[in-house]
């Protein structure tokens, strides 16, 4: 490989939320990585550095090119200038819109188990969330289109945030899925929210669908909301896009970001964006080589490992959704422990996420980060295999 993503950062003591732990634990819990960025993104950041000043910074012709190119050439979507809008994150994005296009006590309604903020974003801005739990058969994750068509029928239900790709659980939306969603969100007048914020982070060889790309419905319906942030570990750097088709839905959208005061840019978020886009492609292609061989050695590891648990095989995002019922099914929580992941991070120090933040359909699930270093998958995946032998004792 061109890029190294063997040798560890150091993150303690960097103020880093990630890393914020003690001595002896790892964390594996929260969705950033633990490589350096590409280096065309660290040069395009140390020219805004060496230039020394910090003022006002507007969106340019290049961060509009860069999102437009990629997208298509990478995505197969077309997009124009105008129906393109920054934003300062996705999650600032989901709330803004949550807030511009429903009233309260209104119902969002989200698939299950899926990313824990999109319940934040709903319930803090007045609404109610409306849970359409996925099948799982004990290998996928399947959509219950009796129950979306039942739940979207209901009047109060005006809104939906749709994860695509599928984060925790691992998923790449079938486009026939997603031309069946966008039609029953047409007939209840319904629009959809759809982050694709882990859309550049699949298996190699095998790429993603845009929902508004799926068919002039899903578009109309739809808001798609975009960023560098996960693929290229830019988190900190608050820099995303909201791509709305629709002339009016667009308009509403845009009047609310501008509210909100979240459609303006800091110093690097641009820059950023742009080196991401138009020069980084290169690292992101061995990047994603390197995190599916660690899912490949992490889900191989429990699978031979670990009795009781069993890694749901993902086709995107470097977290892995590993189901630990039949290990649950064995023994108790002692009372110290609220969950899994708790009694796991205090037997051995391994600090993961627990699936119950996720949904109900997550309690008895763990989700581990595996964007580091392979020497911190094999350290994970041991102290994963204490806890497990700790918890059956």
């Amino acid at each position: 490989m061109k890029y190294d993503f063997d040798t560890p950062v150091d993150r303690r003591n960097t103020d880093s939320i990630k890393w914020a732990v003690e001595k002896d634990e790892l964390p594996m819990w929260v969705a950033d990585m633990d490589f350096p960025a590409a280096p065309p993104i660290l040069d395009a950041l140390e020219k805004k550095i060496r230039q020394g000043v910090f003022g006002y910074c507007d969106v340019t012709g290049d961060w509009y090119n860069a999102y437009i190119s990629w997208w298509a050439e990478r995505h197969g979507l077309a997009m124009k200038r105008e129906e393109l809008t920054f934003c300062t994150g996705v999650v600032a994005a989901i709330s803004s819109i949550v807030r511009k296009l429903t009233t309260p006590n209104e119902n969002v309604l989200i698939f299950t188990p899926v990313y824990n903020i999109f319940f934040n974003s709903i319930v803090n801005n007045g609404c109610r969330v409306l849970e359409c739990p996925l099948v799982y058969d004990g290998e996928k994750y399947e959509i219950d289109f009796a129950d979306l068509d039942r739940k979207l029928a209901d009047p109060q239900t005006t809104l939906m945030i749709f994860c695509n790709p599928h984060n925790p659980v691992g998923k790449i939306w079938p486009g026939g899925d997603m031309m069946k969603i966008g039609q029953l969100a047409k007939r209840h007048h319904v629009t959809v929210i759809s982050d694709e914020i882990h859309c550049d982070i699949t298996v190699p060889g095998k790429g993603y669908i845009p929902f508004a790309a799926v068919s002039d419905i899903c578009r109309d319906v739809s808001v798609s909301l975009m960023a560098p942030t996960k693929a290229f570990n830019l988190a900190g750097l608050h820099t995303s896009a909201v791509y709305v088709h629709d002339k009016t839905l667009r308009h509403k959208v845009r009047r609310g970001l501008n509210t909100d005061e979240v459609a303006e840019p800091n110093s690097f978020a641009v820059a950023a964006a742009v080196a991401a886009f138009g020069e980084s492609g290169e690292w992101l292609d061995e990047m994603r080589e390197y995190v599916f061989a660690n899912r490949r050695y992490a889900e191989e590891y429990i699978d031979r490992e670990i009795p009781g648990m069993k890694a749901v095989r993902g086709e995107a995002t470097y977290l892995m959704w590993v189901d630990a019922s039949e290990l649950l099914s064995r023994g108790k929580l002692s009372d110290g422990d609220a969950d899994l992941a708790a009694f796991v991070r205090r037997t051995t120090g391994l600090f993961v996420s627990n699936g119950g933040v996720y949904g109900k359909e997550g309690k008895n699930f763990l989700r581990i980060n595996l964007a580091c270093p392979r020497s911190t998958v094999e350290d994970g995946m041991s102290r994963l295999k204490r806890a497990a032998e700790a918890f059956a004792r």
